[in-house]
């Protein structure tokens, strides 16, 4: 890697942080390769550029921020580049941060918007980080309620002399034109004044993107939604407001960040919506909304899930538990031991997974028609909490009890959520190939196949490839062939 000319001046900085950390030159450059890895940079630092930096030097391009990422896990503290002496960058995979000011938040989720909006595909190649679960966690978890979010005065930041800051994310705008932002702000006019009627268009707009998700997948309107982040979110939450409209408006902020990061998960997108999980996380702190906080933990352990985590995923599903307390409604209740059954369940922790299990059953039926139950949590009823348990006792391999809770789940949940009643047939399908009935598998295979090809998802495609891995040792049987032929017609 090339380095900027020496400074005069030793990195005092760094080697202080160095030495508090306890690492050695060696050991602090193989992090940052490492670090590198899970972002995909190939980055071959070494004892020797350690002693460069030290000396003055300066790293190029987005490796000040990946040492102040390193510096941040091993301390438990936010580190920046300017803490360890460095200069400031704008990296690519930025927004992990669990910002210290409702500002800062803006700043960063803002910066995550414009540049997802904008032909950045590098954005959506980031890798997901389980290490960078750790620190927002615990920062939502132990972190106090910001005591003002109310603004008088615009965001923006023009500084009337010297150099400007760089934001956290810097996007050039199309030649010639102006920003989104400020054709945002333009729009609105600068420090607006955001009204009741504002943050009602933006509570409607998310529930139009969530039917869409629903039913047709994230990828479906995905850039829409961001798009409209963009260019009408961010100008609000920049505009002026008083405390209980901002906190308001920071809750159906980070409501729409969450739905975001959600559709970016569905099409595998993990690294960005990962990001924009833990910016909803920061939103949620910021609008003082502690359960919705807990529903942002819990969509993040869904996607550790996914993704194969279940250390991690069990440890988000107990953060929101204890971020919550015993308080909150039966049916949130229900959703967090469910959630924490599904980690359990992919580490094949059997006991563990139906303790959980059993916590949710028992919390569901605790629930009455007169609870107040937040709008996020209320599609959690009789037929989600069947889903959960038929995914779980699949992952356990207990294939009758998976094939019954699903069949239960489909007869109940509603075609509006045909992703979810899609991902539930191929749970059956696999349950049904468990118990030895391979034409009912390859049949409901076939059905939930057809019914991917429909949708603008990469985990649904996956849910079929999964069944489809699982054919495999009967690819010769005559219901397997003719599975394939089916979904060969379907083009």
């Amino acid at each position: 890697m090339t380095e900027r000319p020496a400074q005069r001046t030793p990195n005092r900085q760094l080697a202080a942080l160095i030495a508090e950390a306890g690492f050695s030159n060696a050991g602090l450059a193989r992090r940052v390769d490492q670090l590198g890895l899970e972002h995909g940079l190939d980055l071959r630092y070494d004892k020797t550029s350690v002693t460069r930096w030290l000396r003055g030097q300066q790293p190029r391009g987005t490796t000040p921020a990946l040492i102040a990422e390193v510096f941040t896990r091993r301390l438990g503290r936010r580190l920046t580049a300017q803490d360890l002496g460095l200069d400031a960058c704008a990296p690519v995979y930025a927004g992990l941060e669990f910002a210290a000011t409702p500002e800062e938040a803006v700043d960063i989720v803002s910066g995550l918007w414009r540049k997802d909006s904008g032909s950045h595909a590098e954005l959506r190649k980031i890798a997901f980080t389980p290490a960078g679960l750790v620190v927002p966690s615990r920062d939502w978890l132990i972190g106090r309620a910001d005591e003002k979010v109310a603004r008088g005065e615009p965001l923006a930041r023009v500084p009337s002399q010297g150099r400007p800051a760089a934001p956290k994310f810097s996007v050039a705008p199309e030649q010639g034109g102006p920003s989104a932002r400020q054709r945002g702000q333009a729009e609105r006019g600068p420090g607006q004044r955001v009204t009741g009627g504002d943050i009602a268009a933006l509570r409607s707009v998310g529930e139009l993107f969530r039917s869409l998700d629903d039913m047709y997948g994230g990828g479906h309107a995905r850039q829409a939604l961001v798009r409209y982040l963009e260019h009408e979110c961010e100008p609000m939450l920049r505009g002026t407001y008083g405390e209980q409209t901002g906190r308001r408006l920071f809750a159906a902020a980070a409501d729409l960040t969450r739905l975001a990061g959600w559709t970016s998960y569905d099409i595998a997108a993990h690294g960005l919506a990962q990001r924009y999980f833990v910016q909803a996380l920061r939103l949620a702190q910021a609008a003082g909304d502690r359960a919705y906080g807990s529903y942002v933990l819990v969509t993040m352990s869904r996607q550790a899930v996914y993704l194969g985590h279940g250390r991690e995923a069990v440890q988000l599903a107990r953060v929101a538990q204890q971020g919550v307390g015993t308080s909150a409604p039966p049916v949130v209740q229900a959703l967090l031991h469910a959630c924490e059954a599904r980690g359990h369940g992919v580490l094949g922790e059997v006991r563990a997974c139906t303790a959980s299990l059993v916590r949710a059953e028992r919390a569901l039926e605790a629930a009455r028609p007169g609870d107040d139950v937040p709008y996020w949590a209320r599609f959690f009823d009789e037929a989600q909490l069947a889903d959960e348990f038929g995914h779980c006792h699949r992952d356990l391999q207990q294939f009758r009890a998976a094939a019954q809770h699903a069949e239960r789940s489909l007869q109940l949940r509603a075609p509006a959520y045909a992703r979810s009643r899609l991902f539930c047939r191929v749970v059956l399908a696999s349950a049904r190939l468990g118990l030895g009935e391979l034409d009912q598998a390859c049949s409901l295979g076939a059905e939930a196949a057809g019914q991917a090809a429909e949708m603008r998802s990469v985990r649904a495609i996956e849910y079929v490839r999964d069944f489809e891995r699982r054919l495999e040792p009967y690819r010769d049987a005559a219901p397997v062939r003719g599975y394939r032929d089916k979904v060969a017609a379907l083009g």
